[in-house]
């Protein structure tokens, strides 16, 4: 193999990770990630074509892998192997339950794909790493994961929840984003009952019922969000916590 074919083949096989870790993608993304022409993108897709792989093409939209089309496993390098694991230490002294139990499972799965080698270099760093926030593996919330496939299908949120001057309340929101800070995970959501967005810690929740009912998602970013809040209230978007 020549030194100019090598580049192209790592390409190849970075496209394919990206085709099957996300549901479509455009040739113009594809472009300035690789830093290539779009023609280039299309040959290189033509190329995963003619070796089999099933590409959708959708006209004006972009590229897709056939619904449930996998690919062999991933091999992970030693340091993509270490970032994993260091990642790992520091979910653990998450908070929210529900994170942790989903990241350890799903790390686990990650685990059975990496060489015996790896496994062992792993484990060592395993013990070798620690983060001393929140030493007392103090959890406060169980609602994370559930929020976000609440947010990815559009369902609304019936919520109990006390707010920060102990007042009782129950509301009907469309959750909107979560962000973190101070090792609290915080829920933005329109509120109905206040007609506005608000923002939700999640550790003073009572009790979240996923309601069957969707709604239209709210035709903002969340960067966008972020700047009118700042505009509104000439402080940090946690104000006004609900």
């Amino acid at each position: 193999m020549s030194d100019k074919e090598k580049p192209r083949l790592a390409r190849l096989t970075s496209l394919l990770t990206d085709l099957q870790s996300k549901r479509l993608l455009t040739a113009k993304e594809l472009a300035e990630k690789y830093d290539v022409s779009t023609r280039t993108v299309y040959r290189d897709i033509r190329t995963l074509e003619n070796s089999g792989v099933p590409i959708v093409t959708e006209e004006g939209k972009g590229y897709s892998l056939v619904e449930g089309y996998n690919l062999p496993p991933v091999m992970f390098s030693e340091e993509e192997a270490n970032a994993l694991i260091t990642a790992e230490k520091l979910i653990i002294k998450n908070k929210d339950i529900s994170f942790i139990e989903q990241y350890q499972r799903a790390i686990t799965k990650i685990k059975a794909v990496l060489r015996s080698s790896q496994r062992d270099k792993v484990d060592l760093l395993s013990q070798r790493i620690v983060f001393r926030n929140n030493p007392e593996d103090q959890k406060t919330s169980d609602y994370l994961m559930v929020i976000q496939s609440a947010i990815t299908n559009s369902n609304l949120i019936n919520l109990e929840y006390f707010s920060l001057q102990n007042e009782h309340s129950n509301r009907i929101i469309e959750p909107f984003a979560l962000y973190s800070t101070q090792d609290n995970w915080l829920l933005i959501a329109f509120c109905r009952l206040r007609n506005d967005f608000r923002t939700f810690r999640l550790d003073h929740i009572r009790n979240l019922q996923i309601q069957n009912q969707h709604f239209e998602p709210q035709k903002i970013t969340l960067q966008e969000y972020f700047e009118k809040s700042k505009e509104k209230y000439q402080n940090t978007p946690d104000t006004p916590l609900s």
